[in-house]
């Protein structure tokens, strides 16, 4: 629940998006700066309280990288404040350099800004309803905005509370277990409805009645979990080998 104290600092040079996702966020009960370079959006960091920072990352001046990086330590003083990165479709690097920098996560343009909103919401129960990143049990497998719980067998997206089958479950915790590990659907069925056995005494009929099953499985889990099912962010095929959660 957002309250006059909630700040969120949006710094990106293209007015259209900062316009959109303003309008988005204050409509929420948001309180919105805006920065057009990553030289304003320290500045303005420096000298207000945010809540969180929406960064682009193409952008004059100073780019969301170097800000980011100094942001994060660069200036000898690190903050814990919240980023979500903007990105370029397509630009898996820039992500992948952004993450490991410490951003939080990222939005791969073009998005709607209702998607935003939900990551923003997501970042703010973290930070400023648990505490601190510390506050997030170390057991909960998470990737991006997909959470779950082994203690209770919850499973969130963005927060938000997604309810799934048994079989689900299984399917989805031995992926997350092994983030961007390829399991092929016979390993799935074997290691997550099976126990972990080899299935070398199962018919070949029926281990393919098996796979053809996994498929189903994987499907309603993507009407779950993603927010555009026929374009997936977190449950992706690999043509040929296998299923896959990629750790964002």
């Amino acid at each position: 629940m957002a309250n006059e104290t909630t700040k969120i600092l949006i710094c990106d040079d293209e007015a259209d998006i900062v316009s959109a996702v303003s309008i988005y966020l204050r409509a929420e009960g948001y309180e919105v700066l805006c920065a057009s370079n990553g030289r304003e959006a320290l500045d303005i960091i420096g000298r207000e309280r945010l809540s969180l920072l929406i960064l682009d990352i193409m952008m004059p001046e100073m780019d969301g990288i170097t800000a980011l990086t100094t942001l994060r330590g660069g200036n000898g003083a690190e903050s814990t404040l919240p980023v979500i990165l903007l990105t370029a479709k397509g630009e898996d690097a820039d992500k992948v350099l952004g993450l490991n920098l410490g951003a939080d996560d990222y939005v791969a343009k073009p998005f709607h800004p209702a998607e935003l909103v939900a990551r923003v919401k997501s970042q703010l129960r973290r930070y400023l309803y648990l505490g601190s990143r510390a506050a997030v049990k170390p057991e909960v497998l998470r990737c991006g905005g997909l959470e779950l719980d082994p203690d209770s067998r919850a499973v969130t997206v963005d927060g938000e509370s997604i309810s799934v089958t048994p079989t689900e479950y299984a399917i989805l915790k031995l992926l997350m277990s092994s983030p961007d590990t390829v399991y092929s659907t016979k390993e799935i069925y074997n290691r997550a409805l099976r126990g972990g056995t080899s299935g070398g005494n199962a018919s070949e009929t029926n281990t393919y009645g098996a796979e053809n099953n996994i498929a189903v499985h994987i499907r309603h889990l993507r009407e779950k979990i993603e927010i555009d099912p026929a374009n997936p962010r977190y449950l992706k095929v690999v043509w040929g080998r296998g299923y896959k959660i990629e750790s964002k």
